[in-house]
């Protein structure tokens, strides 16, 4: 049974495809090329050479899960505020997580280590990540359990989901002047570090308590700077990111003669997933917002994005068929109908209070459960057919010379001169 499923997530015309594979990004932003690059490439020097890509990778990730454990622990409420310290890890573990998240390719690089599983794991870390962000970033700017907070979470999974299915029809991971990954992270962490030195409690103030007469008169009153923030996220969202991902699937679809239509029939996933969480939250019969459920119901929507974007990731990396949904969406239309059905047929409560809490609690069961069943057996296929480890690689002479060999073409670069090394080990 185990080996009928394990075929089921990745069968053999995949691995198979995975001779095809060429990892190909392009960066275009200003900071990352000329500033955090040099960061990045001294960072890179600090990992020991018998340390894997991919446990770099899971580290960095792990900074954002000590955040998420200090908000369930210090702030369940999302408001706080907690220990100041607590707002200064904020930032710092996004920062580290970054910064790790960088540097695994160029240790991949360095130790020749580069492979399929590579790409797979790390972008499917990413995808944990801008899931699981949103919550220590809602509980920096003491949101609480609100319809703020949630908007800031589909603010953050939904462009994630678009570079996904672009890069899945270009083959390219494309980064504009200013991106998520770079700009966006750095506003991130400086708003964190905003709210460790004023208080999280600044940013739920009305503008004109803090600014008085200098904020203008078109400005609602009750506004606050986090609406302000979040209108500003939604508005680059839909009107620079979202855009230029359906241009440039356009433009790959139309140079492969392929049906556009088709490519947007594949955005299935994340309507029904935005849907679906938007329905669930607003009925008058949920109280996931009003009892403070709202970190697991993240949470457990962060594993579902996290599966749904990581097999879009696999099917790119083994260039199979584009895959239209999961089955960890199916108790997500549950909750969302079941919370629904009194309003649209004026009936009495299917779920209850207590219910709709233990509903919650199964479907994050469940979803953590398959998720990480789905993802060791893939990583297991990869590995088998690769002929590598997840989390170790091998070390010894040939990685040595790898590291040797990329000083030497780094140094030829910076001199400009055509010059020969003799390499020698003692």
């Amino acid at each position: 049974m185990v080996g009928f499923l394990d075929s089921d997530y990745v069968g053999e015309a995949g691995l198979s495809n995975l001779k095809l594979y060429k990892y190909s990004a392009v960066d275009k932003s200003p900071i990352a090329n000329h500033v955090l690059k040099p960061y990045w490439n001294w960072a890179v020097t600090l990992f020991p050479l018998w340390m894997a890509p991919n446990l770099i990778t899971l580290c960095g990730l792990g900074f954002i899960l000590l955040n998420v454990l200090s908000v369930i622990i210090w702030i369940p409420d999302l408001v706080g505020p907690g220990p100041r310290w607590l707002y200064f890890s904020f930032p710092l573990g996004m920062w580290l997580y970054s910064t790790f998240d960088n540097v695994d390719g160029k240790q991949a690089r360095r130790t020749g280590s580069s492979s399929p599983l590579g790409e797979l794991f790390d972008h499917g870390c990413d995808a944990l990540n801008c899931s699981f962000g949103p919550l220590v970033f809602s509980a920096a700017l003491g949101l609480g359990h609100s319809y703020r907070s949630a908007a800031f979470f589909l603010l953050s999974v939904i462009p994630f989901f678009f570079s996904t299915w672009e890069t899945y029809h270009t083959g390219v991971l494309y980064l504009g002047y200013i991106n998520g990954p770079t700009e966006g992270l750095i506003v991130a962490c400086l708003l964190q570090l905003l709210s460790a030195i004023a208080g999280p409690e600044w940013w739920t103030q009305d503008l004109r308590d803090l600014f008085e007469d200098s904020v203008p008169s078109f400005i609602p009153k009750g506004c606050t700077s986090a609406d302000v923030l979040l209108v500003a996220m939604a508005f680059s969202v839909c009107t620079l990111h979202i855009p230029a991902s359906f241009y440039n699937v356009y433009e790959a679809r139309k140079r492969r003669e392929e049906s556009y239509l088709s490519a947007l029939s594949q955005l299935f996933s994340i309507a029904i997933y935005t849907l679906c969480a938007y329905f669930w939250l607003v009925s008058p019969h949920s109280f996931i917002l009003r009892d403070q459920h709202f970190i697991l119901f993240e949470l457990t929507l962060g594993i579902v994005f996290g599966r749904v974007a990581t097999k879009i990731i696999l099917a790119h990396v083994t260039k199979m068929k584009f895959p239209m949904y999961t089955v960890l969406l199916i108790p997500l239309f549950g909750g969302a109908v079941l919370t629904n059905i009194p309003v649209l047929f004026n009936t009495g409560e299917i779920l209850s209070r207590k219910g709709e809490y233990y509903y919650l609690w199964a479907y994050s069961i469940f979803a953590t459960v398959a998720y990480f069943h789905w993802a060791i057996l893939v990583i297991k296929r990869f590995c088998s057919y690769l002929k590598i480890k997840c989390f170790s690689i091998p070390y010894g002479k040939q990685v040595k010379m790898n590291v040797l060999k990329m000083n030497v073409l780094r140094n030829r670069k910076r001199s400009g001169k055509n010059f020969y090394h003799k390499i020698t080990f003692f």
